[in-house]
């Protein structure tokens, strides 16, 4: 049976998720809106869109929205070249990829983005495949995006793991019927990922990787093991 390695990228395998806030907080401030930002990061890993209205509310001025989007991605995009993975990120999927698993990110990262995140991780011939936010109706923590990973994968939901590091990543996994692990390096409070559906957490991908065996993602028991 086909197992699903699907992986966040933003703030799980690569170390972008702060500045995702400066970039955001910067676009918000030149739109005019004081947006805290702690409250920023809280909402990394949401949709451009949904991100907006999770922040500004329902009753902003919604003809800001693509100035604001548009910003973000501008200023983003000045990091393309320094962006880093966090250590043995790569190393863990290629170790996942020789052992069966079958690794597939899920991201709303596309384009010039997606490809600088991809340099970073540098382990693009253990990936299988790419589920963007842009093929799917609804984004995290709708369970679409993670549904979407596993078609492509061909791999059932029972016997496959997401991997993320926001409370959104959490909830689609648990929507979509997959084992969630959480990890911390996206700088999200444990509790906060336990309580959105993390069945267990660890630092960041070089101690998965050192406790892999013990995970939900190791040995012949896949995804029904947790550690």
């Amino acid at each position: 049976m086909t197992r699903a390695a699907v992986f966040d990228v933003d703030g799980t395998l690569a170390d972008t998720n702060h500045l995702h806030v400066t970039t955001w907080w910067e676009a918000f401030r030149q739109a005019g809106h004081d947006v805290p930002m702690h409250a920023v990061h809280r909402a990394v890993g949401l949709s451009s869109h949904d991100l907006i209205a999770h922040l500004l509310g329902d009753d902003r001025d919604t003809a800001q929205d693509d100035a604001i989007s548009a910003a973000h991605k501008t200023l983003y995009g000045t990091y393309f070249d320094r962006l880093t993975a966090f250590r043995n990120a790569g190393r863990l999927l290629k170790t996942l990829a020789s052992e069966g698993w079958t690794v597939v990110l899920a991201t709303s990262a596309g384009g010039s983005e997606l490809s600088a995140l991809r340099r970073a991780i540098d382990a693009d011939d253990a990936i299988t495949a790419t589920a963007s936010a842009d093929d799917v109706d609804e984004g995290k923590p709708a369970p679409e995006p993670v549904r979407h990973a596993l078609e492509l994968a061909g791999a059932p939901a029972g016997s496959s793991v997401f991997v993320g590091d926001t409370v959104w990543d959490m909830r689609a996994g648990t929507r979509a019927g997959v084992t969630c692990v959480g990890l911390l390096c996206g700088g999200i409070p444990r509790a906060d990922l336990t309580e959105a559906g993390a069945a267990v957490l660890y630092d960041d991908p070089a101690d998965l990787l050192a406790h892999l065996d013990r995970s939900p993602l190791g040995g012949a028991g896949g995804a029904g093991r947790v550690g």
